[in-house]
């Protein structure tokens, strides 16, 4: 068992903190840091993405992608500012699934454009009413002539607003003992227009996040993916990929909260001396750098037993559970052990906490978290009867 990182692993999170820092984190700081970006500066990001082969980071090279091990995008993608973490994660898992799930001639004709990142793209499953119970998805499709057509409404999906193509997870019936069958569908806002609205939220305000509606919406047939059924499978073997990123997300939050802690605690002087060097500071200094590692290794150990191809339902469940609640505490303490220029949006530590806060639901709020750790652990489901 070895913890420490290759010096290829290295390379990659050196890289990506580069590109960060030269390249993403002034297209953000250029723009409000309270309204969503434009189309255009997403774009921009995405084509830097592109040249460095994270727009298809999980689709092996046979089918356009650059094939990464998840260790390694998780070791590249703690690096990257939160908000295009988002973007980017929201964008490559719906180019893996179109990727995995389609044929030949759909993948000439849809991949090209989104992994030289010209095109944005999103995954619609959540509805206003359906949340973690995706085999409830009320959205409807059915066939019309050579088309299919949409009809529903989609809630909380990121870059919905700027995307040029969107994977719609729908309902096509029932079968046989009278459950949903999934299929999903690829709407192309060119060809197949579909309403979007901006959500305002707490944190990743210049993000895009979006409610859809579909109003007897025409897709051409030849974009249906795979068959009536299989949808929630590619839907459960992708969110196990993505739970632990996002546990890697906060990570990179609570590092930086650390980081600002420690150099606060080693300048800032009360009662005539530092307090960095009192036991209290050094206590919470402990706890967040303790956070911050504890939850760093079980996101990369989730990612590491994915590359091993092993069932990771119950660890990545586990990993993003613990790593979205354990970071924001830690941010929260880091804002704490600043006083009151914690408070302050010069810092930046509240805009990392509002951020942080965003996290706890997405592909998976903490009770349905726990209850799939529980199904793993017990081999009994608490979801249905």
């Amino acid at each position: 068992m070895d913890f420490e990182l290759s010096e290829e692993q290295r390379m990659f999170q050196d890289s990506a903190r580069k590109i960060a820092e030269k390249h993403i984190r002034p297209e953000l700081e250029s723009h409000d840091r309270n309204r969503p970006l434009p189309k255009e500066a997403m774009l921009r990001m995405f084509q830097i993405f592109a040249r460095e082969g994270l727009t298809a980071p999980r689709l092996p090279v046979e089918l356009g992608g650059s094939g990464m091990r998840m260790l390694d995008y998780g070791v590249v993608f703690e690096q990257l500012p939160p908000v295009i973490a988002n973007a980017l994660l929201s964008f490559e898992v719906t180019v893996t699934r179109i990727g995995l799930g389609s044929e030949e001639e759909q993948r000439r004709r849809l991949l090209p454009d989104l992994i030289a990142g010209r095109k944005i793209c999103c995954t619609g499953t959540t509805e206003p009413d359906i949340g973690s119970d995706a085999r409830g998805v009320k959205t409807r499709v059915h066939a019309d002539g050579d088309d299919l057509v949409i009809n529903g409404r989609k809630m909380w999906v990121t870059n919905a607003s700027i995307s040029d193509l969107m994977v719609v997870t729908c309902s096509a019936g029932t079968d046989s003992s009278g459950r949903n069958l999934l299929q999903r569908v690829v709407a192309e806002r060119a060809v197949s227009p579909y309403e979007t609205r901006e959500i305002e939220t707490i944190g990743l305000r210049q993000g895009h996040l979006t409610e859809i509606l579909f109003d007897n919406c025409r897709v051409p047939k030849h974009n249906a993916l795979g068959s009536a059924g299989d949808a929630a499978r590619m839907l459960t073997t992708t969110w196990n990929g993505n739970r632990p990123l996002l546990g890697l997300m906060a990570v990179g939050m609570a590092q930086r909260a650390l980081d600002a802690a420690i150099g606060y605690a080693g300048m800032r002087r009360q009662f005539g001396r530092l307090i960095g060097s009192t036991q209290l500071v050094q206590e919470r200094l402990a706890d967040i750098a303790t956070a911050v590692e504890t939850s760093r290794l079980i996101c990369y150990k989730a990612l590491a037993e994915i590359d091993l191809g092993r069932r990771a339902n119950g660890l990545s469940a586990m990993a993003k559970r613990y790593a979205t609640t354990t970071c924001l505490q830690a941010v929260s303490l880091a804002m704490e052990l600043h006083g009151a220029m914690g408070l302050s949006v010069e810092l930046g530590l509240e805009e990392l906490f509002r951020d942080a806060r965003m996290l706890l639901v997405p592909d998976g709020t903490n009770e349905i978290l726990a209850l799939i750790v529980g199904r793993e652990l017990t081999g009994i489901g608490a979801f249905r009867g």
